[in-house]
């Protein structure tokens, strides 16, 4: 093991595609709009010239292959190959690794990463996968362009080589900032019906942290990188995943919970947060006790109905008839002027509506958010989503029509809230926080997973 064959393996890892009939390996860089010469004709000279100037080099001097490339204009680009592939083939299984299929699918790293002795190995390596499947795309920053991000993009379900790398990461000090897994739980934590949540894995690092550990050999990302980080006004230092706070956001049970797909020690667990999976998976750095001291507060953390679901009228009303719970319920039908809800957001935001006391009931935000929806004009929307800010979007609509209203239908149970319009319509789950609580377990085969068995009309009455 060397410096280039190190970065020659993340790079292959991390973009590699064995199977192609014509081409056996392909190496995809993933840069969508980043990459694309539609939107950034210059980045793509620069990327040409990585390709050739640090790649073809490397492939030839370590394996006696040429490389070419192709490049699409939605900005994938595809690096293939001429000549006897068998010595990198070889390379790659003396380390345990199968050249079938997309390699970051399923490939394992931990034998390799062992021939990664010092720091050095390990960021050429880093280096490789960085060039491949790190994003630089400006739109990864915590929350505002004050902390940009470098994103690792991971498809399927290899859960093994997410904690591979981010332990790799964390030995060269690139302590990441968070992990986004591949779960229903973190893909669509409001909606349980919303079933596009296969989007992958993200293992994303501060760009402080990145440029000062990490490292990347095309001279395009590390623009990219320069770039981004002149956003921030300031430095910052990463934290130690046992040292950061926990904050926990409830989040619906989802059917995919159970997904054929998810590993073992995954599967049918419920998670409160991200560093909750890293317990489960026995990751030395998981902040085990602070995982615990979630689970006193489970109750108000776990919705096992819908926290808002906005959809088509015909949508909504084909999931409550299809359910057993929501389809027995006996429901208040009223209409209600939109402005009756807005008041009540603008003096108490975090009030709890049409429920038994002051800790159960309906979200007024969440109703809100809903009625946003409901209302908007079809120009006002991004798909399901209001464009800008829905408080906003509403106040523009009273302003026109100040006697708007819509129909809500109030249950008998604590089943979803439903509110209706003319063509859309919303459900929104109830706060029900000593109900919730009495369906949720631990597992006997790991102290740290959590779970949820199927609420029934008896839990309901419980409370009642």
């Amino acid at each position: 093991m060397d410096t280039d064959r190190a970065y020659l393996l993340g790079f292959i890892i991390g973009g590699g595609i064995f199977g192609n009939a014509e081409n056996r390996l392909r190496i995809r860089l993933p840069y969508k709009q980043w990459g694309s010469y539609k939107t950034n004709p210059t980045r793509v000279s620069d990327i040409t010239r990585d390709i050739m100037n640090v790649v073809n080099p490397l492939f030839k001097n370590i394996y006696n292959v040429t490389a070419y490339f192709e490049a699409a204009e939605s900005g994938l680009w595809d690096i293939l190959f001429d000549g006897d592939l068998s010595d990198l083939i070889a390379d790659l299984e003396s380390y345990g690794i199968s050249c079938k299929g997309d390699l970051r699918t399923h490939v394992t790293i931990s034998t390799l990463v062992k021939s990664l002795v010092d720091d050095n190995l390990k960021r050429r390596f880093i280096a490789g996968l960085a060039d491949t499947i790190g994003s630089t795309n400006p739109n990864h920053r915590r929350f505002t362009n004050e902390i940009q991000i470098i994103s690792f993009e991971l498809k399927g379900f290899n859960f093994t080589f997410v904690c591979d790398l981010c332990r790799l990461l964390y030995s060269v000090n690139c302590l990441p900032d968070q992990i986004l897994w591949n779960h229903p739980n973190f893909h669509c934590a409001n909606n349980p019906y919303y079933k596009q949540w296969n989007k992958g894995f993200k293992i994303r690092v501060q760009i402080d942290q990145f440029d000062k550990f990490g490292a990347v050999a095309f001279r395009t990302k590390a623009k990219s990188l320069k770039e981004n980080q002149k956003m921030q006004h300031d430095d910052h230092d990463a934290i130690p995943c046992p040292d950061r706070e926990i904050r926990a956001n409830i989040s619906c049970v989802h059917p995919a919970e159970n997904d054929e797909r998810l590993p073992n020690i995954i599967r049918g667990g419920h998670y409160l947060h991200n560093r909750h999976v890293c317990a489960v998976l026995g990751c030395e750095h998981a902040p085990y006790n602070a995982i615990k001291n979630l689970f006193s507060s489970v109750g108000d953390l776990i919705m096992p109905f819908p926290i808002l679901c906005k959809d088509d009228s015909a949508t909504i009303e084909d999931i409550i008839s299809s359910d057993s719970l929501l389809s027995k319920r006996k429901y208040i039908v009223s209409r209600y002027e939109v402005k009756f809800f807005y008041d009540k957001f603008i003096l108490t935001p975090n009030i709890l509506l049409f429920g038994n006391n002051e800790e159960v009931g309906y979200s007024i935000a969440e109703i809100m958010q809903g009625i946003a929806y409901i209302i908007a004009d079809d120009k006002e929307l991004n798909g399901k989503r209001p464009k800008g800010n829905y408080k906003q979007l509403i106040e523009r609509h009273l302003q026109q029509n100040p006697k708007a209203s819509i129909e809500v239908r109030i249950p008998d149970l604590l089943t979803p809230l439903i509110i209706m319009g003319e063509e859309r319509g919303a459900l929104i789950g109830a706060n029900n926080p000593n109900v919730y609580k009495r369906l949720v377990s631990i597992s006997t085969e790991n102290e740290y997973k959590l779970l949820v068995r199927p609420i029934e009309e008896e839990d309901l009455r419980y409370e009642k």
